[in-house]
């Protein structure tokens, strides 16, 4: 599933590109380090009116993992988010690179977060965040058949903690507020209805 979304593009120019309805009249890198950049356009809107864009390009796509073991718990991971200025209670997730299969680094967060290996593996799906500034791309997996080991963190995450929910309980974080992150509540809940359409499947 490698090759998802877009790469980076050229050095902007102030060649015009139809995009859509839309005209890109020229293009400028306002920002950039090694994990996004930002561009700056000028714009005809639909209506043919003259506008600006702020385009949010991260070089990484998304990985988010709801690791399940034998008794029905979720691997959650908490750390302080910067830019919050909170600590947050998440699912195991990260960002690979765009020329790597994204499952493949969704198993190396998973054994680099919570130290833990999946046999069985499972997609639930692909996701745009925030698509209205950014042209983000996360993929969702579900993990089971767990294998326990060390985690092996990155400097970044030194005051990450783990620990190990009932998955009803989870969802009540969830449905509460407690769990916010937006790629860990869309995963856990496409896990939680999955479950209630095979339950009625089977009544």
């Amino acid at each position: 599933m490698s090759g998802t979304g877009p790469p980076d593009e050229p050095l902007p120019n102030d060649d015009p590109v139809a995009i859509g309805p839309w005209r890109r009249r020229t293009r400028r890198i306002a920002y950039e380090n090694p994990w996004l950049r930002v561009y700056h356009d000028e714009v005809d809107r639909p209506d043919g009116s003259p506008g600006i864009y702020g385009v949010v390009h991260f070089r990484n796509t998304a990985v988010v993992v709801v690791a399940i073991d034998g008794q029905d718990r979720v691997a959650l991971v908490a750390q302080h988010r910067y830019t919050l200025d909170e600590r947050s209670w998440e699912l195991p997730a990260g960002g690979v690179p765009r020329d790597e299969d994204p499952l493949a680094g969704a198993q190396r967060e998973l054994r680099e977060e919570a130290g833990v290996e999946a046999t069985t593996w499972q997609a639930l799906g692909r996701m745009h965040l925030s698509n209205s500034v950014t042209d983000e791309v996360a993929m969702l997996y579900l993990a089971t058949d767990l294998r326990h080991g060390e985690a092996e963190l990155e400097a970044s995450e030194a005051d990450l903690s783990l620990e190990w929910i009932p998955f009803d309980e989870v969802i009540e974080r969830v449905m509460d507020g407690r769990i916010s992150d937006a790629l860990s509540v869309i995963a856990l809940q496409r896990v939680a209805l999955s479950r209630l359409t095979a339950g009625s499947a089977t009544r």
